[in-house]
């Protein structure tokens, strides 16, 4: 069984500065694009970080300040990018708790709004974990039976993972052959924001996934301590998790 693409899907990968996706950066981004006939363009760029880079993370990729001195920062290159995937569905490895969540950020900070509204967004890592529970290079060595030469280098990475999905795709029948029946399978089709402080209830009602008001309604929540959004948008949290808390709030105040 072959994976049926409706449209192109775009497999990302990021190398970074750190984990945290509100203050760390982007310092190297590789792009698969598989079309819907199978072809594949690749894209992939160096950023300047315009922050330096910690040495624990130097060690895991091998990238340094000396590499990106010179290179474009995200700000520079972030139209390129969006224009790159824009018609896309969206993959990767770990991408929606990671790579998604850090792109979205930085598109946010260069003043780009790049919605993935109506995308189909495929974790291969969440298939992977489902069926296997297994790393990037031993998922690429059990289902493609190959070493992962060049780990930790994105376009490496990127590609691997678009071949571990065409290898889940044959190997489970289950899974579907299509982004729509996979997507299904992971559950993963429905984020409200990515770092995940709101989920959404059994009913398709946002609610609060931490702190004090975990399993309450949004909507609710905001109506009745309006100081509560005031002290989120002050708070130490990602721009997208700012942005969709004041859509709620915006349709909110639209009911009343």
């Amino acid at each position: 069984m072959k994976l049926k693409l409706s449209r192109p899907i775009a497999f990302i990968d990021l190398e970074t500065t750190g984990i945290n996706i509100t203050n760390d950066r982007i310092l190297e981004i590789a792009i698969v694009k598989v079309a819907v006939d199978g072809t594949k363009l690749v894209k992939r760029k160096l950023i300047n970080p315009t922050i330096p880079i910690p040495q624990a993370s130097s060690d895991v990729h091998g990238i340094t300040d000396e590499m990106v001195k010179d290179a474009p920062t995200f700000k520079q290159v972030a139209n390129e990018i969006k224009q790159f995937i824009d018609q896309c569905d969206l993959g990767g490895y770990n991408s929606n708790r990671f790579d998604l969540p850090l792109l979205i950020e930085e598109f946010s900070r260069a003043g780009i709004d790049f919605s993935v509204e109506g995308k189909k967004l495929v974790d291969v890592q969440k298939v992977f974990h489902l069926m296997e529970q297994r790393t990037l290079s031993a998922a690429y060595k059990f289902y493609c039976n190959k070493n992962l030469e060049g780990a930790h280098g994105a376009e490496a990475d990127a590609t691997a993972t678009w071949e571990i999905l065409e290898a889940q795709v044959e190997r489970y029948p289950t899974i579907g052959d299509t982004l729509e029946s996979i997507v299904k399978f992971t559950g993963e089709d429905d984020i409200v924001d990515f770092a995940r402080r709101f989920v959404k209830d059994a009913k398709g009602v946002e609610i609060f996934n931490f702190g004090k008001h975990k399993g309450k309604t949004v909507a609710q929540v905001l109506k009745e301590e309006p100081q509560y959004y005031d002290w989120m948008m002050k708070g130490d949290f990602a721009l997208n998790t700012k942005q969709k808390l004041t859509e709620i709030l915006n349709r909110t105040l639209l009911k009343k």
